[in-house]
């Protein structure tokens, strides 16, 4: 399911990351347990397609068969293409302005009508092929960004500490949200945001917004909204360090439920000792490295 070989991370000269090793099989719940500055976040990032590591020949990253490296090789090219395409506009700018003070000047001389078309038409001739360009480029940059994007959105859930759930949205409409992004159909989506919701015991609660629900309720809402898309991997943050321990220890049963129901694996990154002891593995991060 997830193999991630040799990963590095650095901030600024600091390595975070001093090459990790993982292997994580389907259906797996994995803890990721150790000191604050350790790391664990920062893989989890990584293997979240949400940071990008630090290469070299020997690193890889797959997750259910795609390689993450290639996907984000995408993205690096579409920044490139963003730094050109700044630098052909303030070309252009400076050209449009040059170009208006020419026509400008030439229109208070009296010249030939055939020299002044074919002036025209020659320093129109740049502008139309930067017109081109920008075509050209904005329809590239947008089938570009959506790879990575649609690859996370359909394949990867997430759940962190505090559960980031949209205030102005109902239960419901928070949970749909993914979906509708992957422009899965209205009545689809809510039908089965509605079973997930009844799954998780808030069938009561779905026209309820975030602040009409308690700390417990919100926590289940962002674990509906990470299953919506029926993803492969859930990762999860610190998911229970903002709950009261009823709540916490109810939120750790459900992982367990949730990976018999529906087959996801689960890599968690946690302080609490109960959920990490709870874990098929746990695994133990100890300066930038996995402890063996």
């Amino acid at each position: 399911m997830i193999h991630a070989k040799n990963i590095h991370k650095f901030y600024d000269k600091l390595e975070v990351l001093k090459g990790v090793d993982l292997h994580i099989k389907k259906g797996e719940i994995v803890s990721i347990v150790g000191a604050s500055g350790a790391g664990k976040t920062t893989l989890l990032q990584i293997l979240g397609t949400l940071d990008v590591p630090e290469r070299n020949p020997e690193s890889s990253l797959t997750i259910n068969g795609e390689n993450i490296f290639k996907l984000q090789d995408i993205e690096n090219d579409n920044s490139k293409q963003e730094k050109t395409f700044k630098i052909i506009t303030i070309a252009s700018s400076s050209y449009v302005f040059f170009l208006a003070v020419f026509l400008l000047f030439f229109r208070t001389k009296i010249l030939d009508d055939t020299f002044r078309i074919i002036t025209i038409a020659v320093l129109f001739l740049p502008i139309i092929t930067m017109l081109f360009y920008y075509n050209s480029y904005f329809k590239k940059k947008s089938k570009q960004d959506k790879i990575l994007s649609n690859f996370r959105n359909l394949n990867l859930g997430f759940i962190f500490q505090f559960h980031q759930l949209l205030p102005e949205f109902t239960a419901l409409e928070n949970v749909c949200i993914p979906a509708f992004m992957a422009n899965k159909p209205k009545a689809e989506t809510e039908k089965e945001a509605k079973r997930i919701l009844e799954y998780l015991g808030l069938s009561h609660r779905i026209n309820h917004k975030p602040s009409e629900l308690s700390g417990g309720e919100q926590q289940r809402v962002a674990v509906a909204r990470a299953l919506i898309n029926k993803p492969d991997v859930i990762f999860a943050d610190e998911p229970s360090g903002n709950l009261d321990t009823h709540s916490a220890e109810n939120l750790h049963q459900l992982f367990f439920q949730l990976r018999d129901e529906f087959g996801q694996t689960f890599v968690i990154v946690t302080h609490n000792e109960e959920l990490a002891n709870m874990a098929d593995r746990k695994l133990v991060m100890v300066d930038g490295q996995i402890s063996n």
